[in-house]
């Protein structure tokens, strides 16, 4: 999804129609806020928060609300991803979230959790599509204020 709207979002800026996507950081930005907009959305839907909430490792207290709080925290996130006073900070607390919800992750692919109807990724698939989100995270925040 992510990687679709960004190129989307770059030929369009390309053409001049979308000034916030005339470059492949912009419109990596946009893509970002697309993509963690419909997360954080996940973190709300019925039938998926429900697996989000079995994610959260057994050691960690009020499961439902660490996944209300970091579905808010991805909402926040993507919006200030949209606005160029917040982007540079909105993308690294979505890195620094990115790494405190990883122990999830992990829970839920040492355990072989069902999330969406699909078995929990692996971490040889997970760990590096993380770092590809905290790259692009950076990417955009570096285009950004060079």
């Amino acid at each position: 999804m992510m990687i679709v709207g960004w190129l989307v979002a770059r030929t369009v800026g390309a053409f001049s129609l979308w000034s916030a996507a005339d470059s492949w950081g912009g419109a990596l930005r946009l893509a970002l806020a697309a993509m963690f907009l419909f997360t954080a959305g996940s973190h709300f839907y019925p039938s998926t928060r429900r697996d989000l909430v079995r994610m959260v490792p057994p050691t960690f207290p009020a499961p439902a609300a660490l996944v209300t709080l970091t579905g808010l925290l991805e909402f926040m996130g993507a919006v200030g991803l949209l606005l160029p006073s917040t982007a540079v900070a909105a993308a690294y607390a979505l890195i620094a979230l990115l790494v405190l919800m990883f122990p999830a992750n992990v829970h839920a692919a040492r355990t072989g959790l069902m999330v969406a109807g699909r078995r929990a990724a692996p971490l040889v698939w997970r760990l590096p599509l993380q770092m590809f989100w905290i790259g692009a995270l950076w990417y955009a925040v570096h285009a950004i204020s060079d």
